[in-house]
């Protein structure tokens, strides 16, 4: 294996099967070998994704690219009994952090991967109902097998973090975060993750920008368009700066399958928001000065 955790940018696969762009075998190997080729070496999976299908998709895909699999990093998520064709029987989405559950989990994104290991794995979303002791248990079962190299959390708020962590070491937790979602960065989210040594990683890093056309996206994007030339940076990667500079040192983790943005988002770990620049940015998003 590498000696690094995660590449700084994360390829998230939520879109690679059904759930969005449908790619064949042929355009998964593409996009796999053309994000290695930027040094996005990190796939971020779910069970659930593709109706529990898109796993399966992107392990053929990864046997038949002959890429080394101690080169790359597989991350996946469990806990989500999610409503669809796949699991007709669930009367309600719901979410099953039972030990056994969390196993098979794990043994069934191992299978659809074809791999012997996961990078790191993900409580996908907290449960009213999660016991630290049984979640803790699971989780050393894995690890002793060594199916598993890493545990983590997703969308957990300090205290639901401090519930598991203590009985199971937490390594990572992956939340939305972005400049129109920054709530994290004030709510002691970040500050624990960061005080705890856990790697943060954020969906949707792009936000509301470019999915919303309104007051605040537009002040974003007028105040983006006079950093432009300044940065050499599109507006895309100025808002992957603006996360990159968090001392809590996030991992975006990015939804597109497009491979000229993939390449942007790449270039982005080498933007260097100058201080001030990085709060004309904000102020734009919150649309007064801050305290």
């Amino acid at each position: 294996m590498s000696k690094r955790k995660y590449s700084k940018i994360i390829a998230g696969t939520m879109t690679w099967g059904i759930w969005g762009n449908k790619l064949s075998k042929t355009e998964m190997i593409k996009r796999m070998h053309h994000c290695i080729d930027n040094n996005i070496t990190t796939f971020d999976h779910a069970d659930i994704y593709g109706d529990y299908s898109t796993e399966n998709d992107f392990g053929k895909a990864l046997v038949e690219s002959k890429i080394d699999r101690s080169s790359i990093e597989l991350i996946s998520k469990c806990g989500i009994q999610y409503l669809g064709e796949a699991r007709a029987y669930n009367k309600v989405k719901h979410y099953d952090y039972s030990k056994e559950y969390i196993i098979s989990s794990a043994e069934t994104s191992l299978k659809n991967l074809k791999t012997d290991y996961l990078d790191l794995f993900l409580l996908h979303r907290p449960s009213p109902l999660m016991e630290g002791e049984i979640i803790a248990d699971a989780f050393e079962t894995l690890q002793k097998e060594g199916k598993v190299k890493r545990f983590g959390v997703s969308n957990f708020t300090p205290s639901q973090m401090e519930l598991v962590s203590k009985h199971a070491n937490i390594s990572a937790n992956q939340i939305e975060f972005s400049l129109t979602q920054h709530s994290a960065m004030h709510d002691g989210t970040l500050d624990y993750m960061t005080v705890n040594n856990i790697n943060a990683m954020s969906w949707s890093p792009l936000g509301s920008v470019f999915r919303e056309d309104n007051e605040q996206t537009r002040r974003i994007h007028k105040q983006l368009g006079e950093l432009i030339d300044k940065y050499k940076a599109t507006e895309d990667q100025l808002l992957l700066a603006w996360i990159l500079k968090h001392p809590a040192n996030i991992h975006p983790v990015i939804g597109t399958t497009n491979p000229d943005r993939i390449k942007n988002a790449a270039k982005a770990v080498d933007i260097e928001l100058d201080l001030e620049d990085w709060f004309l940015i904000l102020v734009a998003c919150q649309g007064h000065k801050v305290p």
